[in-house]
C-alpha cells in the first residue's frame, strides 16, 4: 500500500473473516478495509491500527472516526 499523503480515509468492515485491504473507492476517496475483530470495546480500532502499521511499516493513529466505520488515519513521523 503506497500513500502520497500523511492522512487518508478508510472505510472498515468489522467482523470479517480476515484483515485485508479490499481496494480504493475513487468516488468517495476512501480505502476499503476488512477487519476480523468485532466493533465492540474498541477491538476493531486496535486491530486496524495494528494491521495498517504492519502494512505501511510506520506507526499510525486514528485521527477521527473512532465510533464510525469511516475513519481518518494519520501516519506518524
Amino acid at each position: 500500500m503506497q500513500l502520497p499523503e500523511k492522512t487518508f480515509k478508510v472505510l472498515i468492515r468489522p467482523n470479517s473473516p480476515k484483515n485485508e485491504i479490499i481496494g480504493y473507492d475513487d468516488d468517495k476517496k476512501v480505502y476499503k478495509i476488512n477487519i476480523k475483530e468485532k466493533a465492540e470495546e474498541n477491538k476493531a480500532n486496535k486491530e486496524l491500527i495494528k494491521f495498517l502499521s504492519k502494512e505501511l511499516g510506520k506507526r499510525v493513529k486514528i485521527k477521527s472516526g473512532l465510533r464510525s466505520r469511516e475513519k481518518i488515519i494519520e501516519i506518524m513521523g
